[in-house]
């Protein structure tokens, strides 16, 4: 009853590794597209090993059995810019970013107290901005100046806000008429 053995080594492998997977894995974070290299690869290089064993019927009632094992060694080119251009690129943007952001590093001293920024205050050191920039949040409701806009531009259309419009809200003590009772058949 050879057939009917269950080989758990399989199960167990895969449990080990899931195991390992586990412990092994870290968090993805987010990342900013200007301060990765993008597509600055220029090319790849890949090495494998690989093992293989053949069982085969020769047609003549004879079996075969053979191991080949290969090392393989390749290189991968990617076709587009050149390498010098696309690092030059990731540099670009990476100074733009930092061109962007170096005015709200330079108006917190906190941050160069915080030796977790220590690199990004480096890099900001001396960058002085032309204006200031302001952040202002807006006020009010989006909704509601769009709407005003639109009855400006069309004072002849029908809406709740329109004074021209035959559309009334009823007044708040206004009460509904109850709906009609169902009759059974």
């Amino acid at each position: 009853m050879e057939i009917a053995r269950m080989d758990y080594r399989f199960t167990a492998i895969l449990i080990l590794m899931l195991t390992a997977l586990a412990f092994c894995a870290t968090p993805a974070y987010p990342r900013n597209e200007y301060l990765n290299d993008g597509s600055a690869r220029c090319g790849e290089v890949d090495v494998s090993v690989s093992n293989r064993d053949y069982d085969y019927d020769n047609y003549d009632n004879s079996w075969n059995e053979s191991n080949s094992q290969e090392v393989r060694l390749s290189f991968r080119k990617y076709l587009g810019t050149d390498c010098k251009t696309s690092k030059e690129n990731a540099q670009l943007k990476q100074q733009l970013e930092l061109m962007k952001m170096c005015n709200k590093v330079n108006r917190n001293p906190s941050l160069a107290q915080n030796k977790n920024f220590a690199l990004l205050v480096s890099k900001c050191r001396g960058v002085i901005p032309q204006v200031d920039e302001v952040e202002t949040m807006p006020t009010g409701s989006l909704w509601d100046e769009l709407k005003d806009d639109y009855i400006k531009e069309n004072p002849e259309s029908k809406s709740m806000d329109n004074n021209n419009s035959t559309l009334k809200m009823p007044p708040k003590d206004y009460i509904l008429p109850l709906p009609k009772p169902k009759v059974d058949e």
